[in-house]
């Protein structure tokens, strides 16, 4: 919801959710090499500065007034950064130990870290895995196998994304995966 405050002079000016003008809390300005408008604000004694990766002013100040409004209500990743994979691995590990699930899930997550913690991604922030970045990874064995590294990858960041450490979570397909097509039993019967 966006609010709205009129100024002696007829125009309207956007208001933050806190009520207060986003021109007067945070600092929009260029840098020299830069064609983006960047902002600078502080928020309880911390200071944020970032681009706001716009290169018109009007869009610009409602980027930075969204950057604002997040980090007032502590729900930006600007309030800290999102660790490396591996890092996360450890409490994403205690939950599947710990966690309500049956045991053949944790096996299956336990399996699945395993072959993701061999991989690039596993020492990137988290914050910087694409999907581009999932979709050029290799494992060994089937398809399945490939499946397993790649669901145990989307539940850590849904786990991450609960509790705040990611915003978004990659879009990514699984492999495609070939079921039989012919039964050890079939094969005795065609012998015989």
């Amino acid at each position: 919801m966006l609010l709205f405050r009129s100024d002696p002079f007829g125009g309207t000016h956007e208001l933050l959710p806190c009520g207060l003008l986003g021109g007067d809390l945070v600092k929009l300005f260029r840098k020299r090499k830069s064609k983006y408008y960047w902002y600078d604000f502080t928020v309880r004694d911390e200071r944020y500065r970032g681009s706001t990766k716009e290169t018109i002013e009007t869009r610009a100040q409602k980027a930075a007034s969204l950057k604002l409004a997040a980090a007032i209500k502590g729900s930006d990743r600007l309030d800290r950064k999102a660790p490396p994979l591996r890092q996360y691995a450890n409490d994403f590990l205690r939950w599947v130990e710990t966690g309500r699930l049956e045991s053949d899930t944790r096996r299956y997550y336990r399996n699945g870290w395993r072959l993701l913690e061999k991989t690039k991604i596993a020492g990137m922030r988290m914050d910087l895995i694409t999907k581009d970045e999932i979709e050029k990874l290799q494992f060994p064995g089937s398809a399945s196998n490939g499946n397993n590294a790649l669901r145990t990858l989307r539940r850590m960041f849904t786990k991450a994304k609960e509790n705040k450490l990611v915003l978004e979570l990659p879009d990514f397909a699984l492999f495609k995966e070939h079921g039989r097509s012919l039964r050890l039993n079939d094969l005795r019967s065609a012998a015989h």
